[in-house]
């Protein structure tokens, strides 16, 4: 087959590699830079297994920029175009998508195109009556920044929005390239499949509030976290699993998604989602207030990034901390080797460990590494199990 895929972020690549294993795929970006470097078989994003098969695997790919190249012939194409929350309208902004549908329709109107952005509830529906067409479906990714090929290798589960032949053909597609084995596939209708996705990251986002709260508790009141979270872990109803404390759950997916399934809840009755949502603020509110008991004058930020093996900086919680310190008057600094300015956002990026630690009175750290362990008594964090 021939399959495109529109977008090479951490889903659009990762399915790309993926299915070129078997079969060809042009992935379409908008930016060169992305596109040379995909063709010299170079990732773009940070993500160990993506750069191995590019460097070791025989893989049908290649990038472009030219639509009519990748769309032309194309017995799927995979939208894996960004979209972003928009907190005015209070609900994704589909717009990219919608072009891609446009796009597509301008050169092989009759091709299958399964979205693979992350949409509101009930939109697979709503763009096909729009368009006036029947060829979309959506099949949701559950993927991790710096594993997202890992984890469509040895998927949790396989998703797709539609009981069809053609939507059976994707499955297949995607298990075909896969190497684990007995792979759990369930077809859904279109809003069922957009519905498993939000309320899947809106569960992740609870557990990561749910422990931050009991670490919030822990902190206040001088309780050792670590002990109680291994006991509640031994019972198998809770496990011993998501359960590190941090700053706040962040990243592309679980901030946009958790609202967006609010917005989705309106005239709902509901309790819990709209505590998802507001208790990431609740604890970027705590975190803030710690460090700035410590009255420091200058608080270095040690990595920006969401997770250790990960480049993105997108919606990471450090954010919001930074804000909240800021706003006190105090003096930021960060350090981020994936940077190659002098600044971000108006703040000076040290990226001289010696340094950044002599001009630092509090270093935050999200999540502590060895590089830290000579300077603890400066060090801030709430990283109680030294993993994600």
């Amino acid at each position: 087959m021939k399959i495109a895929v529109a977008g090479t972020g951490y889903v659009g690549l990762s399915i790309a590699t993926l299915l070129s294993q078997h079969h060809e795929v042009v992935a379409l970006d908008i930016i060169k830079e992305k596109v040379d470097l995909i063709n010299a078989r170079i990732s773009p994003i940070v993500d160990t297994e993506i750069t191995d098969f590019l460097n070791n695997k025989s893989l049908n790919l290649r990038a472009t920029l030219d639509k009519e190249e990748a769309y032309k012939d194309a017995d799927f194409v995979v939208i894996a175009a960004p979209t972003d929350y928009d907190e005015i309208k209070n609900e994704f902004n589909t717009k990219a998508v919608e072009s891609v549908i446009s796009d597509v329709l301008s050169v092989n109107p009759n091709t299958t195109m399964v979205i693979k952005s992350t949409i509101p509830v009930y939109y697979t529906e709503s763009v096909n009556k729009k368009f006036g067409i029947d060829n979309i479906f959506f099949s949701p990714e559950f993927l991790r920044e710096g594993l997202a090929l890992y984890d469509n290798l040895y998927p949790s589960r396989i998703v797709v929005g539609e009981k069809s032949k053609r939507a059976e053909t994707f499955a297949n597609l995607l298990v075909e390239g896969a190497i684990k084995k007995d792979i759990e596939v369930i077809f859904t209708n279109s809003n069922e499949a957009e519905a498993i996705k939000l309320f899947s990251n809106a569960y992740l986002g609870l557990r990561v509030s749910y422990f931050n709260e009991i670490d919030t508790y822990c902190e206040i009141n001088g309780l050792n976290t670590k002990e109680i979270i291994e006991g509640m872990g031994l019972d198998p109803r809770v496990g011993s699993h998501y359960n590190n404390p941090s700053f706040g759950y962040g990243g592309y997916c679980l901030p946009k998604d958790t609202k967006q399934l609010l917005a989705n809840y309106a005239g709902v009755p509901n309790n819990i989602i709209k505590a998802i949502v507001e208790s990431n603020d609740t604890r970027k509110d705590h975190i803030a207030n710690m460090i700035l008991k410590r009255q420091p004058k200058t608080v270095g930020i040690y990595r920006l990034t969401m997770k250790t093996g990960s480049d993105n900086f997108r919606a990471s919680a450090i954010h919001g901390v930074i804000k909240r310190l800021s706003d006190n008057g105090v003096t930021i600094i960060i350090h981020e080797p994936v940077l190659a300015e002098s600044q971000f956002e108006g703040f000076d990026v040290v990226n001289n460990l010696k340094d950044f630690v002599l001009k630092s009175d509090v270093i935050v750290a999200n999540r502590i590494t060895e590089e830290l362990f000579d300077c603890k008594d400066k060090v801030y964090t709430r990283d109680i199990f030294s993993r994600d």
